[in-house]
């Protein structure tokens, strides 16, 4: 080749196969799931270009093989008969291990309970409903769902509860309720009566009789003196005594108010009505007096001997009783005298007054049937052999308790002996008469039960070591006292010991209980100790 000339061919044979080379390049396997058309780039060293699985014809992509076989056998067993699906589930079960059964039953449980209630009318869910007696079970109950709780929110079901436990609504004002678990104003709480919340306090309350309350407050004496009378009402708690003084308490804190003097020997009798209060002692008077201002209004004279025994009608009439035999009348609104009821042979110990009728217990052996209106003396009652000590009046039926150790039941229409109670062995100190049922307590320690529909003793309680003093008894309980000092509670249907009220004394004067309330007083140490006890639930929530 001459010098100077330069050769393109062969450079174009070079690009020629290059060229050559670079199209006879094998192309890559085409790739079913690839789409070519979403590289924004050609192929370089980067990460390799993403996989996008197949788009189903609805636009989602195809669900896993475990979830497409989970829907192929759901829809399978959709498509069977109930033979059929039972065949299949027990051919899985019995392949199942114990974990896996579990797994199935802690599944399957939830899903066969049912509501019952919730099933049923309403009617008949309350109904059903009414036949539980247990306020705890019914507590737990209300546990159970918002559904069973709204059925035992309803007012017929604690309704019916507070019947069958006898927690009566008291007639003359509403009662003042306990708080709701949830905030009401005063106001609401007044105006709106609920038996749920009644029950509720009450049941707190008798829970505290039996298990405890508190002592509100206690009282010694500091000087001596035997108590020989006591009243507790609804505002004041009314104490006599041998040493001519008559105390005054509140009865809702316990509290001293004041002592009325004048009596110039020991009071024996007393009773009152409103801020009207009537006594008797051994100086053979009968006072009246305003408890607000402690001012004696009348003093009533005409009695020869103690006045041993006293009632009130009402803030008008009262009729008193002596040893000298005789009862009188008064008109202690104007201080005078209306009657002169003679006829007794020996002191009048006892009575009781109903309306314009009033029964005395003497120890001439027999009781007497009054009318303080006229002043006669409808019937004369014979039949004990001693004297009698007490007695006990509704307006229908006497009965008189006695040192010859019965107590007899009388007929206040006819005067004619209904039946005669035997079995205590000593006097019958004590009764107290409500409806067809008769309490009484003896100098033998030992308190009866009577059914007065069969004159037949119910039940007969070895109450205390000495003389029963006192007892009271409500539709629940009997709370009473002996000269041994005790102080006991006991359940009036079985006559079963409940527990002592409080710590023993040498001897227990007089006691007397309302429904959240109780006075006790007795001889502690040598000295005169009241006590009041409280089992309210207001007192003892917090």
């Amino acid at each position: 080749m001459p010098k100077g000339k330069i050769s393109l061919q062969a450079p174009n044979d070079c690009q020629e196969k290059q060229t050559l080379s670079i199209t006879q390049r094998s192309l890559p396997p085409e790739v079913p799931w690839v789409s070519t058309t979403n590289f924004h780039s050609l192929p370089t060293p980067a990460p390799s270009p993403q996989l996008f699985p197949p788009i189903s014809a609805e636009g989602y992509p195809p669900p896993p093989p475990d979830e497409e076989f989970c829907r192929t056998v759901r829809m399978g067993f959709q498509n069977m008969d109930n033979l059929q699906r039972q065949k299949l589930l027990a051919e899985l079960l019995n392949s199942c291990n114990t974990e896996q059964l579990v797994f199935v039953s802690n599944f399957i449980s939830p899903r066969l309970k049912r509501d019952f209630l919730k099933d049923l009318p309403i009617e008949l869910s309350l109904h059903i409903l009414s036949f539980i007696n247990d306020p705890k079970t019914l507590s737990r109950a209300s546990s159970v769902s918002k559904f069973w709780r709204s059925l035992l929110n309803d007012e017929f079901t604690w309704k019916n509860l507070c019947v069958r436990h006898h927690f009566r609504r008291r007639s003359s004002i509403a009662p003042v309720l306990p708080p709701s678990p949830t905030f009401e104003s005063p106001a609401s709480k007044c105006s709106k009566f609920s038996y749920k919340d009644h029950f509720r306090r009450r049941y707190i309350v008798e829970s505290n009789w039996k298990h405890g309350g508190r002592t509100l407050v206690t009282h010694i004496s500091p000087d001596s003196g035997v108590v020989t009378s006591l009243q507790m009402c609804q505002n004041y708690i009314v104490v006599g005594m041998d040493n001519k003084k008559i105390h005054i308490f509140d009865v809702s804190d316990g509290n001293y108010i004041k002592t009325l003097t004048g009596h110039e020997g020991g009071v024996w009798a007393l009773q009152y009505i409103d801020e009207v209060l009537v006594s008797g002692g051994c100086d053979r008077e009968v006072r009246v007096w305003d408890i607000i201002t402690a001012e004696c209004k009348y003093v009533l004279h005409g009695h020869t001997s103690t006045v041993r025994s006293l009632k009130m009608k009402d803030k008008t009439i009262a009729v008193s009783g002596s040893r000298d035999a005789t009862l009188r009348v008064w008109n202690i609104e104007e201080g005078r005298l209306l009657h002169l009821l003679a006829g007794h042979q020996a002191s009048v110990r006892c009575m009781e007054i109903y309306g314009d009728v009033v029964v005395s217990g003497s120890y001439d052996c027999t009781a007497r049937v009054w009318n303080i209106v006229t002043g006669e003396c409808l019937h004369i009652l014979q039949g004990h052999y001693s004297q009698i000590y007490s007695i006990a009046f509704d307006g229908d039926k006497i009965v008189t308790g006695s040192l010859d150790s019965t107590a007899r039941v009388w007929s206040r229409q006819t005067g004619f002996c209904l039946g005669v109670l035997q079995g205590h062995t000593s006097l019958v100190g004590q009764l107290q008469l409500h409806g067809s049922i008769l309490v009484t307590g003896g100098s033998d320690g030992a308190i009866r039960i009577w059914d007065l529909e069969t004159n037949r003793c119910v039940q007969n309680i070895a109450a205390h070591d000495n003389s029963v003093t006192c007892l009271q008894f409500d539709e629940k309980r009997i709370v009473s006292g002996g000269n041994d000092g005790h102080i006991k509670l006991w359940d009036i249907e079985t006559g079963e010991f409940i527990r002592e009220m409080t710590t023993s004394g040498n001897a227990v004067w007089r006691l007397a209980f309302q429904e959240t309330k109780a006075v006790v007083l007795l001889q502690r140490e040598g000295k005169t100790v009241m006590e009041v006890l409280d089992f309210d639930a207001l007192e003892t929530q917090n």
